[in-house]
């Protein structure tokens, strides 16, 4: 396996472990086993934790570009009208969320934000975030402050399962 894949690989294992335990709950050598590698080769790859969850958040950030790119074109690759990118994008996220850890990791990468390079990583996600969404959108600044807002809102009814708790609250948030 080259040296990029076992990288990604060790990011997978870092989502997968830090959606489930947070950065201060999540041991690099939980997710060197996740990976199915040592921890000195974890150690290898990033200088420490702090390293290597600010390259989770950058992994993830791609794993969501790499989901909307395309998103606000028609199959002729004709801008799509502001309508039907809206609901181009929230199809290609709905899939992309259908991965509970992404999202949770999501979470946790926002609570993790007081250490320095988490801090500057989560910036950039949604830095590149927000200006793919707003391309998509035609710089529509209200359609793409309503696209993030609705997005963490069915981030948190997802990782909650609000879509299986039969109460009039979880339902109102679940739509």
């Amino acid at each position: 396996m080259k040296s990029d894949q076992r990288r990604r690989v060790v990011l997978d294992a870092a989502v997968a472990c830090f959606a489930r335990k947070g950065f201060y709950g999540t041991t690099t050598g939980e997710i060197a086993e996740q990976a199915g590698i040592s921890q000195p080769y974890v150690y290898r790859l990033f200088a420490n934790k702090e390293a290597l969850f600010a390259g989770a958040v950058l992994h993830v950030s791609e794993l969501i570009s790499n989901a909307l790119t395309g998103a606000g074109v028609d199959q002729a690759g004709a801008p799509r009208p502001s309508e039907a990118a809206m609901s181009a994008v929230r199809s290609a996220y709905g899939t992309l969320i259908q991965d509970r850890d992404v999202m949770r990791f999501l979470m946790h990468a926002n609570c993790a934000a007081d250490e320095p390079l988490v801090a500057e990583a989560v910036r950039e996600c949604y830095a590149r975030q927000v200006q793919l969404v707003s391309e998509i959108l035609n710089h529509d600044d209200e359609a793409v402050r309503h696209w993030f807002g609705a997005g963490m809102l069915e981030n948190v009814t997802l990782t909650l399962g609000l879509a299986d708790v039969d109460e009039p609250w979880a339902r109102t948030l679940s739509g």
